[in-house]
């Protein structure tokens, strides 16, 4: 398996996962998308910008419509573009989330986030 190490002022965003994701993980996104670029957090998912080929199946499949794409970010959730994309700073780009283990950190901004009411997140 090859892993791109990049940095994130150089990726693409195309879909950005929001905040209405966190400790709701609903993960219907991932059976959907066709090149697993969606990677689990401890708290919410993240697309890996650098995988997305911007087919946009995740977008409507998302219970919490927390997936939009890029340039349709409300202003409220623009961050998150940033926050999808340094999430991917350590790992880079594995290639498919299906060889990567969940893993247990999240980016700053989600891990500074109260818990979700009725989510899964307990502090």
């Amino acid at each position: 398996m090859t892993i791109l190490h990049t940095t994130h002022e150089t990726w693409p965003v195309a879909f950005v996962i929001t905040q209405g994701c966190v400790d709701i993980k609903d993960k219907t996104c991932l059976t959907v998308c066709p090149v697993d670029c969606i990677y689990e957090g401890e708290r919410m998912t993240y697309i890996q910008p650098l995988e997305c080929i911007d087919c946009g199946a995740c977008a409507p499949q998302c219970p919490q419509d927390a997936i939009y794409y890029e340039l349709d970010l409300p202003a409220d959730r623009q961050e998150y573009a940033r926050v999808n994309a340094e999430f991917f700073d350590d790992i880079g780009s594995p290639g498919s989330s299906s060889t990567v283990d969940l893993t247990d950190r999240d980016h700053e901004t989600v891990r500074a986030l109260p818990a979700t009411p009725g989510g899964t997140h307990e502090r």
